[in-house]
């Protein structure tokens, strides 16, 4: 009696106040069925007839805070009907809190009541504010909680509908995943009812767009009610199964068992039925994906599923149809055996003339099928012969970046190890647009131009006209990228490309050294070792090399050298190619030039170098002050080019006197001319920059080493002799006790006062110690052209090492095995000390 006078008094209150039925209208006691048949489980109780009417929601929304059940039943179908008028009702009701209530509401004992707010919370999900607000109130435990088979079909199809409008959200996808909901709605697909199972299987679908929940509906048994699916009378939920298997079909052991379940065989039996023509690009997508395993190729290969494929792309068809079918013929082709079974059915002629069809995405793809067909011999002299390599050139001018990425990619794959293509390419002008594609935006366009071009580089006509049209400075910007694939073959393309002195000298003035010496930074393996190739190219030029040393190249290699994870052959390479072309910073950081490292002019010693210290230039170290630090020593042969020619015809004093008899100076007018051209260089050299100046002395000793020392026909004696004029002009012969007093010290630095220059021309000097000895020797054998090597030891210790075959007077032959023997150039001028005999020891050491 209490209960039933409680709901009269209500609906009297409700009546009373608001008469009008502009907005809820009547909230009849019995619940509307659904448009279509439902089975729905019938509630025990029965409701009294109340008639309500309401003006606003706003009174609705407060019954639902109600304790009697039929009052919850009949205000949750209000709002209900209220909100299916559309988004502005919805936001209405969010606005007065009907959420919060709806939301503990369906967790209701009562069944009716669990249903009707499943019902009004379905409508309102599906507006974009109401789901952020549902996404607060943490409701999808609750929904998940109420997909089980125990529930209402209504409940089913409106919780669904819930967590398919949610579900199009990170979090709430990973709630649905966490709360286990992923078996329950597998198991809805079975559902009798097509709503629940459409509204299922989008849930399913957002989910499986993450890994995680494309193998979890594997493992759960997902792939059986799915393919099921397939054969609905909804084309929609047929559409929804085949985006689904789409998505799942992309994971290895999905595809094993999609084989095993026949889904191989109902796909094919949709693409032969002309009725299901709207799911053929969805189906031949899901072909697409298990084409990806041998065993599916060998599969279709078998039931004829390939002359299938090889009919839709000939017969006329939607766009979107031609290229996902070119998509599988792709998938196909990524087998040895599959390309040879496609080549036999003249896929390449099929492909050719695809490409002259208007849609962008038929002629991308099938870019792609040219260049997967293009890993087969045969094929690639298929198209060249049906005139696909012009067509593919044509296709690089499109506006179109994805045809153009295509596109670089067949070039890149038929030239690659193929003469006659690269020919063809170079023929067709392709050349000239791979070289403005290195400019794009898109990385895999770089790469694949990058490649073709290297491809095509090989052959020295073909290089020049890629160099005539800008390579090497259109090579610079993509040097910077941070794809490491565009970082390779931009790199490889380098090393090719490089091998011309013109376009090294052009990258250099491109700025490109630079980023190509940052790369030797990278921790990607391949990426290190095509970067370390190209600077090996580019270090075959001094200029090149100073500049990437300057860089800090020499410190980078240093640094990987120590590392047993990032050292390889590639680096040795370019570290050994760097120093071989900077024989200056070569003997700072070893300590020793080989008979084979010949000096020229420009080349400086500043010192041994400490660990990890970069060995600046000689135009750096010509800029410092005057420090208190040991001069560096430099070499100049060449003469002054700014010398005046009347000088010359007048007889300039710095030409050596060739009057005297046998055309060689005597001792006499010899001392008085190397007197007078060292006091005249003195008057020049301080007028001019020390990086640049003239070593007249060290011209005369060239020119008199090579009038002295070749005639000798001894190769001992043209050691021996050149080893005393080296003494001679460096101070004499110096006894080992007498050392100390020997001031080569105070005369270089009288020198570099004079200068102001911590930079000294080797020919100045006229008291040097073993250091100098050996440097000037070694550079008067290099100019004369009888080879010896320079060591560095401790202490300003230096010698020349040179190798000699040992003359047996017993036999009138010179010994089979040469030696190794040291040249004295400080105590006794001219002797020759074998290696690792005590008195050959005793010079290096003592």
């Amino acid at each position: 009696m209490v209960t039933e006078h409680r709901t009269e008094c209500t609906g009297q209150i409700l009546n009373d106040c608001l008469r009008s039925k502009t907005l809820f209208g009547h909230i009849q006691d019995t619940m509307e069925k659904k448009s279509r048949n439902k089975s729905a489980t019938p509630c025990k109780e029965t409701l009294e007839k109340v008639l309500v009417e309401s003006k606003t929601p706003a009174t609705v929304v407060l019954l639902l805070n109600s304790l009697e059940e039929d009052i919850l039943v009949k205000a949750c179908e209000a709002i209900h009907t209220f909100a299916e008028k559309g988004d502005e009702s919805k936001i209405s009701l969010l606005g007065l809190g009907a959420l919060e209530p709806l939301c503990r509401l369906i967790t209701h004992n009562n069944k009716l009541v669990r249903r009707n707010a499943f019902m009004a919370l379905g409508i309102m999900a599906t507006n974009g504010d109401v789901k952020g607000t549902l996404k607060k109130l943490d409701a999808v435990p609750s929904m998940v909680e109420k997909l089980s088979p125990e529930e209402d079909t209504v409940v089913h199809e409106f919780a669904t509908l819930c967590l398919a409008s949610l579900s199009t959200d990170f979090v709430c996808k990973a709630q649905i995943f966490d709360n286990k909901g992923l078996l329950p709605l597998i198991q809805l697909l079975s559902s009798p009812d097509p709503d629940v199972i459409k509204n299922s299987l989008e849930i399913i679908f957002n989910l499986v767009q993450d890994y995680q929940c494309r193998l979890a509906v594997h493992k759960l048994g997902g792939i059986p009610p799915l393919l099921k699916l397939l054969m609905s009378d909804f084309p929609v939920i047929q559409k929804l199964a085949l985006q689904t298997l789409q998505n799942i079909t992309t994971d290895k052991d999905t595809r094993n068992t999609f084989r095993e379940e026949q889904g191989f065989e109902k796909l094919m039996d949709i693409l032969n039925n002309m009725d299901f023509s709207d799911l053929h690009d969805d189906t031949l997508q899901v072909v697409a994906n298990c084409l990806s395993d041998s065993e599916s190729v060998q599969l279709i290969h078998n039931s004829g599923g390939l002359t299938k494929l090889m009919e839709f792309l000939l017969s006329p068809s939607i766009p979107e149809i031609q290229s996902n079918t070119v998509k599988c013929i792709t998938r196909v082709a990524q087998s040895s055996e599959s390309r040879e079974v496609l080549h036999k059915q003249d896929v390449e002629k099929v492909l050719v003339e695809l490409l002259s069809v208007a849609d962008i995405k038929v002629k991308s793809s099938t870019c792609q099928a040219v260049a997967a067909m293009s890993l087969h011999l045969a094929s690639k002299d298929s198209f060249r012969d049906l005139g696909v390599i012009p067509a593919v050139v044509q296709l690089l001018s499109s506006e179109n970046l994805m045809l153009r990425a295509a596109a670089t990619h067949a070039l890149s794959n038929l030239t690659h190890s193929n003469k006659r293509n690269t020919l063809a390419v170079y023929e067709a002008g392709g050349h000239e647009f791979l070289v403005q594609q290195l400019n794009g935006n898109c990385p895999r366009t770089v790469t694949n131009s990058a490649a073709t071009l290297c491809n095509m580089a090989g052959q020295e006509t073909i290089r020049n006209s890629i160099l005539s049209h800008g390579a090497m400075q259109a090579l610079v910007e993509p040097l910077k990228s941070t794809d490491s694939q565009v970082l390779i073959n931009t790199t490889l393309c380098l090393s090719v490309l490089a091998r011309d002195k013109e376009a090294r000298a052009e990258l250099q003035r491109a700025g490109g050294l630079q980023p190509l010496v940052n790369l030797l930074r990278s921790n990607h393996k391949e990426v290190l070792h095509s970067a370390c190739m190209a600077v090996s190219v580019c270090a075959s030029d001094e200029a090149t090399a100073v500049e990437m040393c300057k860089y800090g190249a020499l410190e980078f290699l240093q640094e990987i050298s120590q590392s047993v994870n990032r050292r390889s052959r590639f680096t040795k390479l370019a570290m050994v190619s760097l120093l071989n072309s900077n024989l200056s910073v070569k003997y700072s950081l070893t300590g020793h030039l080989t008979s084979s490292d010949i000096i020229t002019d420009g080349f400086y010693d500043a010192g041994k170098a400490r660990p990890g210290q970069r060995v600046l230039t000689l135009e750096e170290l010509s800029k410092q002050p005057v420090n208190k630090n040991q001069p560096i020593i430099v070499i100049n042969t060449a003469p002054d080019e700014t010398v005046d020619v009347a000088e010359e015809e007048q007889g300039n004093p710095s030409e050596p006197d060739t009057s005297s008899k046998g055309g060689h100076r005597t001792p006499r007018k010899k001392k008085e001319e190397d007197k007078q051209k060292y006091e005249m260089q003195f008057e020049s050299l301080i007028e001019k920059p020390s990086n640049t100046i003239e070593d007249v002395s060290l011209q005369i000793l060239v020119e008199e080493a090579k009038e002295s020392i070749l005639r000798l026909s001894d190769e001992k004696e043209q050691y021996a002799a050149l080893a005393r004029l080296v003494s001679d002009v460096m101070g004499g012969a110096v006894e080992m006790e007498k050392l100390h007093e020997f001031s080569w010290m105070l005369h270089l630095s009288e020198l570099k006062f004079q200068l102001q220059s911590n930079v000294v021309p080797i020919g100045l000097i006229k008291k040097g110690i073993y250091c100098h000895r050996a440097l000037l020797f070694k550079c008067l054998a290099d100019c004369i052209g009888i080879g010896c090597s320079l060591v560095r030891g401790e202490y300003n210790r230096a010698w020349n090492e040179v190798l000699l075959f040992n003359w047996n007077a017993s036999n009138n032959q010179h010994s089979s095995q040469p030696r190794h023997y040291i040249v004295d150039l400080m105590h006794k001028p001219g002797s020759l000390l074998e290696v690792d005999t005590p008195a050959a020891v005793w010079y290096q050491t003592i």
